[in-house]
């Protein structure tokens, strides 16, 4: 029995998201499954109240890699072929899937989509880029304030290092960050520092290093704050196993739809 907590706002991408999951999801046993777009309205109550219950969940949001979509004021899909999304299972990241052939990797790249790994960044290199999740995330994962989080994480990075630490929020209409690529702030980056944000995946796509939550979708490739002047760069071969792990987890609407996404979920979540 699938159960969707829909979003009330009209114009929430939930509302093309989840018509396509009824029909793409093949397993409607009579015990419930819950899918959840995002953390909003309702939703950090309503998780925990089903993981109480030990009722399955899954965590459905933008893609890892996809054509960005246009969010603010009203959400905007340009091409539905490169827009992909995410469905997690009881977490809001995916942090170990199984790799195929590549195949979908290389769709991405066909695409036009930016997938490629471009090694690191092993030259001149200025400052920390610390980015947060939104006040939500913070939340959910931590019990802080993004205030909070913020002041704790970068007094533990000037622990172990005195290079300039810059902040990047979400971008959003009206703060400063708005209309900014973050490519422009990866340059000459040392190491990227967040929890869940998907900065931590352009990071790596730009040459950047991150340190990151264990549940972040980047953690396979991340280092740690103590050893941030010691940066972790994984081989060429390890981070291309991660993207194609991470291409494994992500779907159109039409691929979610035609139950593409069911079938391969099932086979990255099979013990």
């Amino acid at each position: 029995m699938i159960i969707t907590h829909d979003i009330p706002w009209d114009k929430c991408l939930s509302h093309q998201l989840f018509p396509a999951i009824k029909k793409g999801w093949r397993d409607t046993p009579m015990k419930p499954i819950h899918f959840f777009w995002g953390l909003g309205s309702n939703n950090l109550k309503e998780i925990a109240q089903v993981k109480e219950k030990n009722e399955e969940w899954w965590y459905v949001d933008v893609g890892y890699i996809t054509e960005q979509i246009t969010r603010y004021p009203t959400p905007i899909i340009d091409d539905y072929d490169k827009t992909y999304f995410r469905i997690v299972k009881g977490n809001m990241h995916m942090t170990s899937g199984k790799p195929d052939d590549g195949s979908r990797h290389r769709k991405l790249l066909h695409q036009g989509i930016d997938a490629e790994f471009k090694g690191w960044n092993t030259g001149e290199c200025n400052h920390i880029l610390l980015a947060p999740s939104s006040q939500t995330v913070c939340i959910y994962m931590h019990g802080l304030s993004q205030e909070d989080w913020i002041k704790q994480a970068g007094e533990e990075i000037r622990i172990y290092t005195d290079r300039l630490i810059r902040m990047r929020n979400k971008p959003r209409p009206n703060n400063e960050w708005w209309g900014k690529d973050i490519k422009d702030e990866l340059k000459d980056c040392h190491a990227l520092v967040t929890n869940m944000s998907l900065a931590a995946v352009d990071a790596v796509l730009n040459k950047v290093p991150v340190v990151t939550h264990e549940k972040n979708v980047s953690y396979p490739l991340s280092g740690n704050v103590a050893n941030i002047e010691n940066r972790r760069m994984k081989s060429r071969e390890e981070v291309t196993v991660w993207l194609r792990s991470v291409a494994n987890n992500q779907f159109t609407i039409q691929e979610i739809e035609d139950g593409l996404a069911y079938d391969m979920l099932k086979k990255q979540y099979e013990d």
